[in-house]
């Protein structure tokens, strides 16, 4: 499950965004609360009922309501509606709930013995196990736009990301980039935080399949994936066997099932069971990384 405590205390202004205006993206909890919209969006749950609040920017906001609870904490899966206003119309909607702040349980999750440690905030690991161009930020996070030297054929991985907050962008612009598991088989970060779970969002295999549950929380969360791999299998060109993957989205699991084909847009162009590289893609919006490593099986 995923933990919870309450909100407490307020945010800190600061630093303007890093985009144009019709572009806006907070990498850091104190740029973000320079817009006031951010302290209101989240996620709201009592006992039996839960609801989303999406900051659309400008003052608008879409809440989505939830039957049993929040996603992961109660929801039946089946019932949901949204309403869409202003700051005054979600303060009615939430007035009997509490501002949660869930966190994944599996995020500072140490490494076991014998497992590779890809980036653990160090330069030394950037140079050992990603290739050129791999960069780290300030605040010692790995950035998109990377892919490791190392080769995985089966196997599990840990990784932890955080999405910026982009309350004026939409769709595949809202803090788009993917993780490419083999360098063949994309599952998607994407801020979806309170949309319907699609394939081509968060904890989506892109093109390929949705998740059960979509588990994303707000921007700026850092959130966690945990995945066992397992390689398709070949006799000579002919595939026997599918890949496979149990994946965890902070902590819940969203995929248990053989992934049927390849994903576009990797550093790879052919399925097989060859071992192939870890490519977290670029698609321009400040998408960071920490604490990623795995084991082979």
């Amino acid at each position: 499950m995923l933990r919870f405590t309450f909100l407490l205390g307020a945010l800190l202004w600061a630093a303007p965004p890093l985009m144009a205006a019709d572009r806006v993206a907070y990498d850091t909890v104190e740029a973000a609360s320079k817009d006031p919209d951010f302290k209101i969006q989240g996620e709201y749950a009592i006992e039996g009922q839960g609801v989303q609040v999406i900051a659309l920017g400008e003052g608008k906001f879409r809440a989505v309501k939830y039957t049993g609870g929040l996603p992961g904490a109660g929801w039946d899966k089946k019932s949901k509606s949204a309403e869409e206003g202003d700051a005054a119309k979600i303060a009615e909607i939430t007035k009997s709930l509490k501002k949660m702040d869930r966190t994944s349980p599996t995020l500072g999750a140490k490494p076991p013995a014998g497992a590779v440690v890809l980036f653990d905030g160090t330069e030394d690991a950037l140079k050992a196990h990603w290739k050129p161009g791999a960069r780290i930020n300030e605040a010692g996070l790995l950035t998109q736009g990377c892919t490791t030297t190392d080769l995985m054929q089966d196997f599990s991985i840990h990784f932890e990301f955080q999405l910026p907050f982009m309350p004026n962008s939409r769709g595949q612009g809202r803090a788009n980039s993917g993780v490419y598991l083999q360098g063949r088989y994309e599952v998607q970060i994407l801020d979806s935080f309170g949309l319907d779970g699609l394939n081509n969002e968060c904890g989506g295999v892109y093109t390929v399949v949705q998740p059960d549950v979509n588990m994303c929380l707000p921007p700026l969360v850092w959130q966690s994936y945990d995945v066992d791999f397992t390689a398709a299998r070949f006799e000579g060109d002919k595939k026997v066997k599918n890949a496979r993957m149990l994946f965890k989205h902070n902590g819940v699991v969203i995929h248990d099932r053989e992934i049927e084909r390849m994903t576009p847009g990797g550093p790879l162009s052919s399925e097989s069971a060859a071992p192939g590289p870890l490519y977290l893609q670029d698609h321009g919006d400040p998408v960071r990384y920490r604490n990623i490593w795995f084991v082979k099986k």
